[in-house]
């Protein structure tokens, strides 16, 4: 069976979401996982939008591995170009993430 890990990162919190996309890229580099899929959800998405040290991050993790974002809360905030300039898809995150825990990806949530 494939090990595959859906890091859910949505904290507002600095020091937890920049927890999350660390343990995401060491996962990617080292973890023994197939494959890693990154989702910001939440107040997290205001982070990528305003915080460099985050949004740095949150690059070079959609460079690594697909990256998403959720649509209706980066649109209902304004900052859905701001996130996308960044590599990270913008989408409704619902079916998504639904699909991926369906295919066997195991969520943690930051």
């Amino acid at each position: 069976m494939d090990s595959k890990l859906l890091v859910i990162v949505a904290s507002g919190n600095r020091d937890k979401a920049l927890t999350a996309m660390m343990y995401a890229n060491s996962a990617l580099k080292r973890g023994g996982f197939d494959d890693v899929r990154v989702v910001f959800f939440g107040p997290s998405e205001q982070l990528v939008a305003d915080d460099e040290e985050i949004r740095e991050k949150a690059e070079s993790l959609a460079e690594a591995t697909e990256c998403i974002a959720c649509k209706a809360i980066s649109d209902r905030r304004g900052i859905s170009g701001e996130i996308e300039e960044l590599g990270v898809k913008v989408e409704y995150v619902g079916s998504i993430v639904s699909g991926l825990i369906g295919e066997g990806y195991v969520p943690m949530v930051w």
